[in-house]
C-alpha cells in the first residue's frame, strides 16, 4: 500500500507503511510465537490476513484548522491541524462523509478547539461505519456552546447523509489526553448503531467500544465460538465482554453464559442484542471482571472462560483465580502478546494448545491473538 500521507511525512502512524505485506504478516507471526515461547503441544492456525486497506470501519478526527476551514485528521507537533481524510485505511463510505462533515462544521459555525491556545469548542469527530453502510457521528466538544446551533442544522446534515443513524455530542471539558468525556448527549431518535455480524446483531451505543476492523472482528467470533462448540461448555463466562460479541457467538440453548464489562453503555448495547435475539440463557451485567471472579462461589466455576483483556492483560489477581479454579477451558483474545505471554507465566496449569494471529490492524505492528487453553490433567 502507498501513502501520499506518509510519504510526504505528514503522517507516520503506520509504521510498516510500505513494507510488502507478506513480510508483515509474517513479522507479526514471529512476534507472537516468539513472545509465547513456542510451548510444546501448541498448534498455530493460519494468520488470518486483512485486506491492506479500506478496513478501518472508525474514524477519530482531530478537528484544527478554523470555522471556516476545518482541517480533519491529526495535530502537527505544534497544535496545527493536518488533514487526513484521504486517508487509504478508511473504508470507502467513511472517506465520502467526510467532505459532508466539514461541510457542516462550517455551516453550524463550530470553532475548532486550538490546543496551544486552549480556545474553541469542537476537538474530535468520531465517526463508526457498520456493516450496513450506516454511520455514526460524535463531535467531542469543550462545551455545550454550539449544541444549539448543532440541532438547528442537523437536519441538513442528516438530509446530506441519509446513511448517519446516530448522532451525539460527547461533552469533554477538560484540556488532557483523552479522546472524550463522561456526558453524552444523543441527539437523533436511533439511540445505537446496528454491527451486524455472521448473522448477529450487535448494538454498538455512542461511548461502546467495537473493534476497528470489521472483517477481521467476524472471523475472530467465529474461531472462538468453534473452539468453544467444540468443548460443548455448559456454563461460559464472557469477561471484557464489550457489547457482547464473544457471548452472543457461543450463545447455545444448552448453555448459560454470562458477560462481565465494566461499561454500564456497553452492557446495555448487549442486553439489547440478547433481548431481540430472544436468548434467554445470555446474561450481561455491568462490572469488574476481576472482582466478579474473585467474588463468586468458589464451587460453583463455569467449564469455560473468554476473556478479551485490554492490552495491560489480566493482571496477576485473576490470572491466579483462574490458576487455582477448576475451570477446564480458556479462551484467551489478547491486543498485546507481551501482556498474554505474562498472564500464562501464572496460569501454568492451563496449558496453550491453539492459537492464531488475526491481522487486526494492517501497516502497523499491532495485531490480535487468540490463544485456546487447556487445563492439565490432574490440576484445578
Amino acid at each position: 500500500m502507498h501513502c501520499s500521507y506518509f510519504s510526504a511525512a505528514q503522517c507516520r502512524s503506520c509504521t510498516l507503511m510500505g513494507q510488502p505485506y507478506a513480510e508483515q504478516l509474517a513479522g507479526k507471526q514471529r512476534h507472537a510465537a516468539h513472545a509465547l515461547g513456542d510451548p510444546s503441544g501448541l498448534e498455530w492456525l493460519d494468520p488470518l490476513q486483512s485486506p491492506e486497506q479500506g478496513f478501518r470501519n472508525k474514524a477519530k478526527l482531530v478537528v484544527g484548522g478554523d470555522v471556516q476551514a476545518p482541517t480533519l485528521g491529526i495535530l502537527d507537533p505544534d497544535g496545527r491541524g493536518v488533514d487526513l481524510r484521504e486517508c487509504g485505511l478508511y473504508t470507502p463510505g467513511l472517506q465520502a462523509c467526510f467532505p459532508v462533515l466539514a461541510a457542516f462544521v462550517a455551516q453550524a459555525g463550530i470553532e475548532p478547539y486550538v490546543v496551544p491556545r486552549r480556545t474553541g469548542e469542537l476537538k474530535y469527530l468520531l465517526v463508526t461505519e457498520s456493516p450496513d453502510g450506516e454511520l455514526m457521528l460524535r463531535l467531542v466538544l469543550r462545551s455545550q456552546e454550539a449544541v444549539a446551533r448543532i440541532r438547528k442544522h442537523l437536519p441538513a446534515l442528516l438530509s446530506a447523509l441519509p446513511r448517519l443513524a446516530v448522532v451525539s455530542v460527547n461533552l469533554h471539558p477538560e484540556h488532557k489526553a483523552t479522546v472524550e468525556g463522561d456526558r453524552e448527549i444523543v441527539l437523533t431518535e436511533q439511540q445505537t448503531l446496528r454491527m451486524r455480524l455472521n448473522g448477529i446483531d450487535l448494538h454498538l451505543r455512542p461511548q461502546s467500544f467495537f473493534q476497528t476492523n470489521t472483517a477481521v472482528a467476524a472471523a475472530l467470533y467465529r474461531q472462538a465460538a468453534a473452539w468453544v462448540a467444540e468443548r460443548s461448555p455448559s456454563s461460559v463466562w464472557d469477561l471484557y465482554c464489550g457489547v457482547g460479541g464473544f457471548a452472543l457467538h457461543c450463545a447455545d440453548p444448552a448453555r448459560q453464559v454470562v458477560g462481565i464489562e465494566t461499561s454500564v453503555e456497553a452492557i446495555a448495547s448487549a442486553q439489547a442484542s440478547a433481548r431481540e435475539a430472544g436468548l434467554d440463557r445470555v446474561a450481561f451485567q455491568a462490572g469488574d471482571a476481576t472482582a466478579f471472579a474473585l467474588g463468586s462461589p468458589s464451587d460453583q466455576p463455569p467449564e469455560l472462560v473468554i476473556v478479551n483483556p485490554p492490552r495491560r492483560g489480566l493482571g496477576e489477581d485473576l490470572s491466579r483465580w483462574l490458576e487455582r479454579s477448576s475451570v477446564r477451558h480458556v479462551v484467551y483474545s489478547s491486543c498485546h502478546a507481551g501482556s498474554l505471554a505474562r498472564d500464562l507465566e501464572s496460569m501454568p496449569s492451563l496449558r496453550p494448545r491453539r492459537a492464531q494471529v488475526l491481522d487486526m490492524f494492517p501497516q502497523t505492528a499491532h495485531y490480535e491473538v487468540l490463544t485456546l487453553l487447556e487445563r492439565e490433567p490432574g490440576s484445578g
